[in-house]
This record gives C-alpha cells, structure tokens and sequence, in this order.
C-alpha cells in the first residue's frame, strides 16, 4: 500500500506521482488541514450523530498526510478508480467517495494559499493591476471528454478543431511570473475562444500589453494594448516584415503554451475525461491552474528589491 513515509524516501519517485516536491508537499499540508478541519467542523454541525466522534471502523486514510497524498497522485496520474484504490488499500465505491470529499478540500486549501486564479469576471482588472509588469497573454485551452450520448449534446461538445469532444477554457496567464491570473468558466468545446471573452466582458488595466493568438481576431478591450499575429491573405502571402512581426508575436506568446503544459502536467485535465459528476469539470481545472501556480510560486519566486536600499 502507498503511504506518505514510504514513498517520501525517494524525492523523485515522489514528485513523478504527486507533481510536487516533498518541500511543495510540506508547505501545501497545514493549509490542507485548515480545510479538512473546517470540513469536519462543518458536517457535525449539519449532522446529529448517534455516536461520538471518532467511534466506528477506523478510515484507511487515517491523517492528513495520507489524504493529501491520496488525491495529489488521483489528479497527477489520474488512474482508474479501481486502480487507484488498489495502491491506497480501497474498494472502488471508497476510492469514489474520497476522490470526491477530498477534491474540495483541496480547493480550499489552495484558496487558503491565495494561488487560485480569478474565476469573477468583474475582478478580472483589480486582480491584473496588482502586477508591477502588465504584461499578459490570453489563450483559448481544450479537454477531452467522454463522448455524450445525447445527440444534441454531441453536436454542442464536439470541436471542430481537435476532432473530438472537448471542453474548453479561457485563461489569462502573466507572462512574468507564469501564474495563471484568471482561469474562465468551463464551456462546450464548440464555443470559439473570443465568444468567451465576449460573453464574460474582461476589463483590463489602462495600457496593459495583452499578447493572443488569432482565435481572438476582432477582440480589443479598452485601454489595452494588443499584439496578435497576421493572418496570411487568402491566395496571397506575407511580407518579410509581417512574418518578422509574427515570429516576435510568437516569441511573447510562448510563455502562456509553457504555461498551460505546466496546467496539464495533472492528467485530469489532459487525459479524456470520464467523471460525470456536476460541477467536477470545472473544479478539476480550476484546481490544476492552483498546483501550477503553487509549483511556480516555490521554485520561480520573483526577487524582492528594496529600491531604498540600493540607493544607499
């Protein structure tokens, strides 16, 4: 059975199947256990319970430790439930049960980090403006998901683009720190990528550098500086100067691809996905926008200047 002092002896096996470091692991795990408190605090007030607290069978996951290990290596490696119980000593029916009592708590751990992106559209601009370098990109990002078996939603969830059933994201990504600032809300693959920044309506700060691709052709917020690459005419081709334009376009928007493979490092949100509980899609990438910015936020911290002091 995998258990958290076990595989903590190897640093790299441990960081293959959790997508964190033991240090990242340990600086994640009090926030954890606010929320599992603050979880449990809660069911007792909601609950009248026939015996005390802590009577009946003992849970396998019998610490925080192993619960925060149990659904890191759920979203990293993204196995089959029955898999995934088999490494952790469960039944499937458990396995499900924890899976989905612990992906909140997870969530609110992450909030208690303040690493979560944006999801109001309406704070999208105070959120920006706390960034001394106003520098962003925007990119449209797609999941596989099961085929439906509706017809309607079918035609509603296939993308043309990918050739299979997707959902999709807008995400807003700084290309300094390489955080995810805001992350969309989850839409049919079908939608296009600037009918979700139309539909949501962003407001960005006065002279803000916004980097995008041509999927938002036609899309200028107030105020904001954009830079998109030219399409190529019909018949026709580019001039060296256009094409010049273009791969420095592309220079400024490679950060936001690195950023969405550091996202898509959780499988959860790269692998097809087969949970159909409601709400989950959405909850799944919200949080793997969180462990990329936690990962982001320990290895790639931005240095601190005293200005006072250099001057000095």
């Amino acid at each position: 059975m995998l258990t958290y002092a076990e595989v903590k002896k190897k640093p790299s096996r441990f960081l293959s199947i959790t997508g964190l470091t033991i240090a990242e692991f340990e600086a994640l795990l009090p926030s954890f256990e606010q929320a599992w408190d603050a979880d449990i605090e809660q069911r007792l007030a909601n609950q009248k319970r026939m015996r005390k607290v802590g009577g009946g069978r003992k849970p396998v996951l019998v610490n925080n430790e192993a619960r925060l290990l149990f659904i890191l290596v759920y979203f990293k490696l993204y196995l089959l439930q029955e898999t995934q119980g088999l490494l952790f000593g469960l039944s499937q029916s458990q396995t499900n049960e924890w899976i989905h009592r612990l992906t909140p708590i997870l969530r609110a751990a992450l909030g208690r980090e303040k690493i979560l992106p944006e999801r109001d559209p309406d704070k999208v601009k105070e959120v920006l403006s706390e960034y001394l370098l106003l520098s962003f990109t925007v990119d449209g990002t797609e999941r596989r998901l099961q085929r439906p078996l509706d017809s309607e939603e079918q035609k509603e969830y296939y993308s043309g683009k990918k050739k299979a059933h997707t959902l999709k994201n807008d995400v807003i990504a700084h290309t300094e720190t390489g955080k995810v600032c805001f992350l969309s809300q989850t839409y049919p693959g079908k939608t296009h990528d600037k009918r979700i920044c139309d539909e949501e309506g962003y407001s960005f700060p006065h002279l803000a550098e916004l980097a995008k691709d041509t999927g938002f052709q036609g899309y200028e917020p107030v105020g904001v500086i954009s830079y998109q690459p030219k399409k190529k005419p019909r018949g026709g081709q580019l001039t060296t100067g256009e094409r010049f334009f273009n791969s420095v376009i592309a220079s400024l928007r490679i950060s936001v691809e690195n950023i969405l493979c550091g996202v898509k490092r959780c499988r959860i949100v790269k692998d097809i996905f087969r949970n159909h509980r409601k709400g989950f899609t959405d909850s799944v990438m919200e949080i793997a926008c969180g462990l990329h910015n936690l990962r982001v936020h320990h290895r790639h911290p931005i240095p601190h200047f005293d200005l006072l002091e250099l001057c000095t």
